[in-house]
């Protein structure tokens, strides 16, 4: 017994040292991300400092800082409760909201601000229309197994009725989910984006000037996935590293925001998801050319500034390259494409 006990606590051990060891499974299996905090109490983030940004071109230092460890989690995704019945119907509500101060927009940007900039864009287009997004983070959960070329035909066949800001999500599960479970933040996002656009964007710039002035975006953790560089007078861009894989980062707003104390930089803040590859697939969704026009405020769609706004939300078109239109009828799913265990086949109709 005394020898069972003995061998069991040293393979227990053999284990545990081999999660550790193996950056791979510590990088594909995050945890989730922090709940996004209530905008309606908003907290104290401390200004930026004048003259802290980089110049144009200016390379980042390369500092050295631990690699976080994070144990692997039960499935690929978080898989969040969709809430029948929890969210409002569709339709827009009649009366604007009202504006949100420059405290408010910073704290309701933090938990996305650092996302590279063609994710971040579709989110923004994606909130606005709020009430699509829990059936479709239920979709994208239920076929996170297909992935690519694959996925976009998938979409095709089972005619997916939602907006293409909503569907260009779809290869990102966690990000959907992340949205369905926190509606009251995605709705008030979605608000702010069709009311403020420009106030929006700004608050992304902020947020990121914050993270750079503390030294956070300069973590070589963060630039082996994400390239950071100063475009313009001060904006900050965010672009993947590898331009035929996103990654969606980790990271907790209440530390990346708040300058450490004592000035000492704290490194392995950031976690990274499995990488996203976004082909020519996916133009139709408008992933052929998205981004930001910091600018000019503009979010950049297929190439084409996303114009839409509280005044003309129910009738705005977005001139994509190549629309997707689904055929006239109900959705449905149709599709036989292989998982890693097994052979997984769907034909159904809702």
């Amino acid at each position: 017994m005394r020898t069972t006990s003995a061998l069991s606590l040293f393979l227990g051990t053999i284990l545990a040292m081999a999660c550790v060891a193996v950056p791979g499974i510590a990088q594909q299996y995050p945890p989730p991300p922090p709940p996004p905090p209530d905008p309606n109490q908003p907290q104290q983030y401390p200004p930026p400092q004048q003259g802290q940004y980089p110049q144009q071109g200016q390379q980042y230092p390369q500092q050295q800082y631990p690699q976080p460890q994070y144990p692997p989690a039960q499935g690929q995704y978080p898989q969040y409760p969709q809430g029948q019945g929890q969210y409002p119907p569709a339709g827009y509500p009649q009366a604007q909201p009202p504006l949100l101060p420059p405290q408010q927009l910073d704290q309701l940007v933090g938990p996305i601000a650092l996302y590279p900039d063609g994710l971040l864009a579709q989110m923004l287009t994606a909130s606005t229309f709020s009430n699509e997004i829990p059936e479709a983070a239920g979709w994208a959960n239920q076929h996170a197994y297909i992935k690519g070329p694959a996925l976009a035909d998938a979409i095709r066949q089972d005619n997916l009725p939602w907006d293409p800001s909503v569907i260009a999500l779809l290869p990102f599960p966690q990000v959907l989910s992340y949205m369905a479970q926190y509606m009251a933040w995605t709705e008030q996002l979605g608000n702010a984006v069709l009311a403020q656009r420009g106030d929006v964007m700004d608050a992304v710039q902020r947020m990121r000037a914050r993270a750079s002035q503390n030294g956070y975006l300069n973590d070589p953790q963060f630039g082996q996935y994400e390239r950071v560089q100063v475009v313009g007078p001060n904006d900050i861009e965010i672009i993947p590293a590898n331009p035929d894989f996103y990654y969606v980062p980790y990271y907790n707003p209440l530390v990346v925001f708040y300058r450490p104390r004592g000035g000492v930089f704290v490194g392995g803040v950031f976690g990274f998801g499995p990488g996203i590859t976004i082909g020519a697939s996916f133009a139709p969704w408008g992933w052929g050319g998205v981004g930001f026009g910091w600018r000019d405020h503009a979010i950049l769609i297929d190439h084409h500034p996303w114009a839409r706004t509280w005044v003309n939300r129910g009738a705005y078109v977005h001139p994509y390259a190549t629309p997707y239109r689904p055929a006239a009828g109900p959705r449905v799913e149709h599709h036989d494409y292989g998982q890693s265990r097994g052979e997984r086949g769907h034909d159904e109709h809702r």
